[in-house]
């Protein structure tokens, strides 16, 4: 059964094995998710579980959302994400899941939204090679040619200067190397995107080694 649960990034850290190795890991605080609804086939043509994490105040919830958590009576929570699933007869709504869903040696995708860095130039954005510093150049840092002479015009797709960042990237095939479900805490082997305190969906790989 495929396992998917909701957190946050707490930061990096290393971790030491019995042989003396040092592990780089990202910890991340998973767990305490409730089960709000669920997708059927017959009603919305799909499968899915709805997930909700995160403490919120109920004068912070709008009225739609109100509702919906009033209907399936769970209290009101700040995140909410779908996870597709064919097994959603092994959930229940109202259920609380875990971080002890997943064990060390587990591989996992982990999504999340990338930092932000701004508006940033063809050389920062797109890894462009810079031009020549010196003998009378111009051209240091600038883009280039745009366009070609016959079409007139820049084609869709062109890399070019603009806003970095804040997109929703997936790191696939992460191990988990500690479950520690005293303090909801997740540790997995390398980095992951987004900033200290993001949210994070972490879910069974799609293509483990």
């Amino acid at each position: 059964m495929a396992k998917a649960i909701l957190g946050k990034k707490v930061g990096m850290t290393q971790i030491y094995t019995q042989e003396g190795e040092a592990i780089p890991v990202t910890v991340i605080e998973a767990g305490h998710c409730v089960v709000i609804s669920k997708r059927t086939p017959e009603a919305d043509g799909y499968s899915a579980i709805q997930l909700g994490f995160g403490e919120i105040k109920e004068k912070q919830v709008n009225k739609p959302l109100k509702g919906h958590f009033e209907k399936n009576s769970v209290k009101p929570v700040r995140f909410i994400k779908e996870f597709r699933t064919e097994n959603i007869e092994e959930f229940k709504v109202g259920q609380e899941i875990k971080v002890d869903i997943f064990d060390v040696g587990n591989r996992v995708d982990i999504t999340g939204t990338s930092k932000g860095r701004g508006f940033a130039g063809t050389i920062k954005r797109h890894g462009f090679q810079r031009g020549p510093m010196s003998h009378g150049s111009k051209s240091h840092r600038r883009p280039g040619s745009s366009g070609a002479l016959g079409p007139a015009h820049t084609f869709k797709g062109k890399r070019a200067p603009g806003h970095m960042g804040v997109e929703r990237v997936t790191i696939q095939n992460l191990e988990v190397v500690k479950v520690d479900p005293e303090n909801n805490l997740l540790a997995v082997k390398g980095a992951v995107p987004g900033i200290k305190g993001g949210l994070l969906m972490i879910k069974t790989s799609v293509k483990p080694k």
